[in-house]
């Protein structure tokens, strides 16, 4: 029970007397007066209405006064009109009345839409008796629904009309209550499909359940209250059943009583309006009246009228009135109905305005909690909501209450600057209530990077680790901080395992990587982890971490190696739509990981090359380097020539074409004979092999080159010549074959190799005796054969300048008698040419490619014509004769070929041409004796 002399009084109302319109005149309105007799009133559907009494123009009105304040009036009973009910949701008027003297009241329903003869139409008129015995009247309600209307009666009688009840023939009459004490109040109460009827005498509330077949009802107490005395709330109120007694106001649901509120005073009228309860009562300085006729108050007598917020527990508004007919509700405000006629409106003030009002009054009494619950039930937006608790904040923390305050601070969470709270909270004796705030902050998805580092600090110095737990263990649809954040900050704090699970949990592989190999030392769980990421993650952090891993757990990092760069899925399951078929990586660049494994990095080069041939060429030279350090520095021989052969098989793989110049390189650092010889031999080194053999003074070796190679390359007999020529010691043996080759081969003029030879002073002349005589007899030969030739061509060609002269000037006697093509009998015409040969003309004509030239003649005439242009397109190759005179080791070998092609002949240029012959004659003439003095040459 709440006492309300403690509920503090605000003035949210503003009072003014309904005036009239002002006249064109401008004159000042005076108040506006209702005519006289106005017994019962109600509002709604935009008018307010009033019924009187029997006036003295002996008829009794209803009255619709609008909002322009311009009366209208019909008779509606010829006596007096006791109770009226006017539908919110409808334009139904619900009358009762008399229209004769006596207990005879009627009921009239009137239909505000139609008319007949310009008053409302009346649809239904039937009297209000309860059985057989008439009685007065009490009270009278309507539903909305129009399908109930309840009359409440002096002798404790309730009548119920089921049914339409604009129409008598689709309702129903019945009595539903009776009693001993009078009806003072009738509610009804609609709650999804079951609807209620309150019943209030003065001495007793029931509840009658009108969804149910035969009514049933419950008595929800034992007292009662007097007429005009109750209403029933709004949702807001959850719909209950409001009963003023003198002591105390009651709130009832349909199956209990709820809520009391002592409000003292003789009630004389009660009304709800949007979230207020209104009051009308007696004025304590007066005498009290009984309670059932409470409202018939003197003119005399001072009323009060109290708006109550029963949420808030605060008065609204409080004023004294004369003699209150009636409070009414219309057009968003309350009129105040006096005896005298006069209507006074209660203007509800704005929200801010009431706000503004109350705000400095409650602040100063520090009254937060009711100017909270006042900025809610009137819908203040969240930044004055935020305001107001930033205020009440601030007023506990310099009272000390840091908990109180926290929880107001919370409260302005996305309004108000966290800033501004967590200064005032990093005192360490407050740290629980900034992790208070800490915590809401995250939990509305507000903290930024810094805010989650705050709060993780302040856990890790309250060693709260259930709380810490409970922080980074959420669901993944509810983190809301910065994980990264908070996974530096919990490592910084040294709580690894927190961290490394919140890395797991939100894939921050790199955190849990390093945290796990750096903090926690775990090298075998750390390669575990990496082995179940994705392709591209796995490689990258294999780069990033493989050494590390590779110095503490080898034989695992080498497999997994092994795995990623030939056919990686990811262990565990994690497998997504594009790991279907696996991935390699380059396994060159793996290599730097082995830096200081040396023999793991022999296992992983050579798995790779035995499972995929066209590993990168990184691969290969690494594999070679190792190979043959492993060779250079192994001490036991067997070992020795198993890496020998190993080291020499790679190199013969095939894999080091393109990189040749390093796999040479690699062999001479190690002084890998055998690896150098067959590089050289592939490269076509001869030279080079020759040298290697020459400095290590294998003589035979040298020999063996030449003979293997010289005929590849024929300057290696002389190097070889002049090899041994050099030596002091004793080497007549390898000089006496280099000789006998080089004499075979023809490779070096005789007086060269004297010269080479004269340099030894071991080599005597019976060393290059036996050359000499031969080279000299070879010579002398030559020459003989050289000038037998000369003879012969010098007879030739006296025999051919004789014929050439004969044929000039002799006659030719053709004795052919075959054809030289289709040898056939010649028969004329025939065609015959100098040279000798005969033809058909038919067959001349068809073999025949020119006129002047014998078909049988004209090959081998082309042969010479052709060795004739070369030599004398070659006659201006100075520049080559000059190379070649250069390179050649026999120099006279190539001028000797050039003078024969007549490139030191001199040219002579024939101007003029003999008398009586044209050029083309003469041309044709000498070509044909040429071509046939040719012919019998041969």
């Amino acid at each position: 029970m709440a006492a309300y002399l403690q509920w503090r009084r605000f003035v949210f109302f503003d009072r003014e007397t309904v005036k009239e319109p002002s006249g064109p005149d401008g004159a000042g309105a005076k108040p506006f007066a209702l005519p006289p007799g106005i017994a019962v009133c109600d509002s709604g559907r935009g008018s307010l209405v009033f019924g009187d009494i029997l006036c003295g123009a002996g008829r009794c009105q209803i009255w619709f006064l609008p909002r322009s304040l311009q009366l209208s009036s019909f008779q509606a009973y010829k006596l007096r009109v006791t109770h009226l009910y006017q539908l919110k949701q409808h334009s139904i008027l619900v009358s009762i009345g008399e229209d004769e003297e006596g207990i005879n009241p009627l009921v009239k329903v009137w239909n505000l839409e139609k008319r007949d003869g310009g008053n409302p139409l009346c649809t239904r008129i039937f009297p209000a008796i309860p059985g057989s015995k008439p009685t007065v009247v009490s009270c009278l309600t309507v539903h909305e629904n129009l399908n109930f209307m309840a009359i409440g009666f002096a002798d404790g009688s309730v009548v119920l009309t089921k049914g339409d009840i604009t129409r008598d023939r689709h309702s129903k009459t019945q009595i539903l209550h009776e009693g001993s004490y009078p009806v003072t109040g009738l509610a009804f109460r609609q709650s999804g499909k079951t609807t209620h009827l309150f019943v209030v005498t003065t001495e007793n509330i029931q509840s009658y359940m009108l969804s149910v077949k035969d009514y049933p009802h419950l008595e929800l107490d034992t007292h009662g209250c007097g007429l005009r005395c109750s209403s029933l709330s709004d949702p807001s109120q959850d719909l209950q059943f409001i009963v003023a007694g003198n002591e105390c106001v009651y709130l009832y649901q349909p199956d209990e009583r709820g809520p009391c509120f002592a409000f003292e005073g003789q009630k004389l009228i009660v009304h709800w309006y949007r979230g207020y309860l209104i009051i009308v009562s007696k004025d304590r300085k007066t005498s009290p009246k009984s309670e059932f006729a409470g409202n018939e108050a003197q003119n005399s007598d001072k009323q009060v009228l109290n708006i109550y917020d029963l949420c808030n527990k605060f008065i609204a508004y409080s004023s004294v009135f004369d003699d209150i007919v009636d409070v009414l509700a219309e057009w968003g405000s309350l009129y105040v109905l006096t005896r005298d006629g006069k209507i006074h409106v209660l203007q509800e003030k704005d929200t801010q305005t009431k706000l503004e009002a109350c705000k400095f009054m409650l602040f100063r009494k520090n009254l937060f909690e009711m100017a909270i619950n006042l900025a809610k039930s009137h819908h203040l937006d969240s930044d004055g909501l935020s305001e107001i608790f930033r205020q009440y904040g601030d007023h506990l923390y310099n009272k000390g209450n840091h908990d109180g305050a926290i929880q107001q601070y919370i409260r302005t969470i996305g309004k108000l600057e966290p800033s501004y709270v967590i200064r005032k909270f990093l005192d360490a004796q407050r740290i629980h209530n900034l992790t208070a705030y800490l915590q809401m902050l995250h939990l509305q998805s507000l903290a930024n990077a810094d805010h989650t580092t705050l709060l993780l600090n302040c856990y890790t110095k309250l060693k709260d680790s259930s709380k810490l737990e409970e922080f980074i263990k959420t669901s993944e649809s509810e983190v809301h901080f910065d994980v990264e954040t908070a996974i530096k900050v919990l490592r910084q704090a040294g709580y690894y395992s927190h961290a490394v699970y919140l890395a797991e949990k939100h894939e921050h592989h790199e955190w849990y990587l390093k945290i796990q190999l750096e903090d926690i030392k775990n090298y075998q769980e750390a390669l575990h982890y990496i082995g179940k990421l994705p392709f591209e993650q796995a490689e990258s952090n294999m780069k990033r971490y493989g050494k590390i891993l590779m110095h503490h757990v080898p034989n695992e990092t080498t497999e997994l190696l092994k795995i990623l760069c030939t056919d990686y899925r990811p262990s565990g399951g994690n497998e997504g739509p594009g790991m279907l078929e696996g991935k390699k990586a380059n396994s060159e660049e793996f290599i730097p990981v082995f830096a200081n494994n040396s023999r793991e990095l022999k296992a992983f080069l050579e798995h790779m090359t035995e499972v995929q041939a066209d590993s990168p060429q990184g691969v290969y030279d690494t594999l070679l380097e190792l190979r043959l350090q492993n060779w250079a520095h192994e001490q036991d021989e067997q070992i020795k020539e198993k890496l020998h052969n190993e080291a020499l098989t790679l190199l013969k793989s095939g894999r080091f074409k393109t990189v040749f110049d390093k796999a040479l390189v690699l062999c001479q650092m190690h002084n890998f004979k055998d690896g150098v010889l067959y590089l050289y031999e592939q490269g076509k080194l001869f030279q080079q092999i020759m040298h290697y053999h020459m400095q290590n003074e294998q003589y035979k070796k040298v020999i063996e080159v030449c003979e293997l190679y010289g005929d590849q390359e024929a300057c290696l007999w002389e190097q070889a010549l002049g090899y041994f020529a050099r030596k002091e010691e004793n080497c007549k043996e390898y000089i006496a074959a280099v000789l006998k080759h080089i004499e075979n081969k023809n490779l070096m003029p005789p007086l060269l190799v004297v010269q080479t030879l004269a340099h030894n002073s071991t080599a005597t002349l019976s060393v290059i005796k036996d050359y000499l005589v031969n080279k000299l007899q070879k010579q002398s030969r030559q020459i003989e054969q050289d000038e037998q030739r000369i003879q012969k061509y010098r007879e030739e060609t006296t025999r051919i300048r004789l014929e050439i002269e004969e044929l000039k000037a002799s006659p030719k006697i053709f004795q052919k008698t075959k054809c030289s093509i289709c040898t056939s009998a010649l028969e004329l015409p025939s065609v015959h040419f100098l040279c000798g040969h005969s033809f058909h003309q038919h067959c001349f004509e068809s073999y025949s490619e020119s006129d002047s030239e014998c078909p049988t003649c004209m090959p081998e005439n082309r042969k010479v014509m052709d060795m004739i242009r070369a030599q004398e397109q070659k006659r201006d190759l100075h520049d080559q004769f000059q190379h070649q005179l250069k390179c050649s080791n026999d120099g006279f070998s190539v001028v000797a070929d050039y003078f024969g092609r007549g490139v030191f002949n001199k040219l002579t240029l024939i101007t003029d041409l003999p008398s009586g012959k044209t050029a083309t004659t003469i041309e044709a003439g000498l070509q044909r004796e040429l071509l046939m003095h040719t012919k019998r040459s041969t």
